[in-house]
This record gives C-alpha cells, sequence and structure tokens, in this order.
C-alpha cells in the first residue's frame, strides 16, 4: 500500500475515470497501489454526490476571524508593553466577544510576535557597585599566575 495519506485532486480524478471507463475497483485499486477500500469509498462518494473533493477535516472552529487576528496582532504592535490579558479585554471591549490570554498569545504567535520575560536578578545596592569597583581597581594590574 502506498504511504501518502491523502489523494490528491488529479489522482482521484484518473481513478473515477479509469472506473468510468469499466474497470473493476480491485484493478483501479491495485493499479494505483491504493486500499480497495479507499477506492470503493472515493467511487461511491462520487455516485452519491457527483463530485469527488475531499471532505475538510473535522477540528474545532476558531473563536477569532481572520481579520480580528489581525486587530489583535495590530493592537498589540500598537503598544509593545501591553500583555496578553490586556489585549484581550481591549478585544472585549472592541468586539464584545470573550477570548482567552491563551487564545492572544496564540494570535500574537501566529503574527510573528513573541513574549519574552526579562531575565529576573538580585538588583545590586550602592554597596555592591563600590565593592566591586574597589576589587576591579586594586586587581586590575594582575597576570594570569597572580
Amino acid at each position: 500500500m502506498s504511504s501518502q495519506h491523502h489523494i490528491d485532486d488529479f489522482m482521484r480524478g484518473r481513478i473515477i475515470g479509469k472506473i468510468e471507463e469499466g474497470r473493476k475497483i480491485t484493478d483501479v485499486a491495485r493499479e494505483f497501489d491504493i486500499a480497495h477500500s479507499v477506492v470503493s469509498r472515493l467511487w461511491k462518494s462520487f455516485k452519491t454526490t457527483g463530485m469527488c473533493n475531499r471532505r475538510h477535516g473535522g477540528g474545532r472552529v476558531r473563536n477569532t476571524t481572520p481579520a480580528e487576528d489581525r486587530y489583535i496582532v495590530l493592537s498589540a504592535k500598537r503598544n509593545r508593553r501591553t500583555t496578553a490579558q490586556q489585549v484581550a479585554n481591549q478585544f472585549l471591549a472592541a468586539s464584545g466577544k470573550q477570548i482567552s490570554r491563551k487564545t492572544v498569545a496564540r494570535r500574537l504567535r501566529g503574527g510573528g510576535l513573541y513574549a519574552r520575560r526579562p531575565v529576573v536578578c538580585v538588583p545590586l545596592t550602592r554597596q555592591h557597585r563600590t565593592a566591586r569597583l574597589q576589587r576591579c581597581r586594586e586587581h586590575h594590574n594582575w597576570t594570569e599566575q597572580d
């Protein structure tokens, strides 16, 4: 059996054409190296609908439209310091649709914007800075052997 997952439209047309010529489903399946059940299902679908197009897959319906996605990205670009939650709140005020912070983050990622968190470190006090400077001044002329 072929390693293809989906048959393209051109191949579907060829398969339907062979069957319409009067060839058997088993022979057509063997010729194209496709499972008999796939060819049979394709022929049955063609007979009932008159088309051999592939049905679109299922999946959850997106909460936002492409235009709304562009709005989310644009509002984040206008003010780069807004958080995803703030963008979600702006979107709710503008459109009346409730979306989550994660949805906003996914849409921004799709628009090429990625969240970056600043590195968390201990801030240096004045004493730290003076001690560092003093140590540097003491050791600035040391060699590798020292």
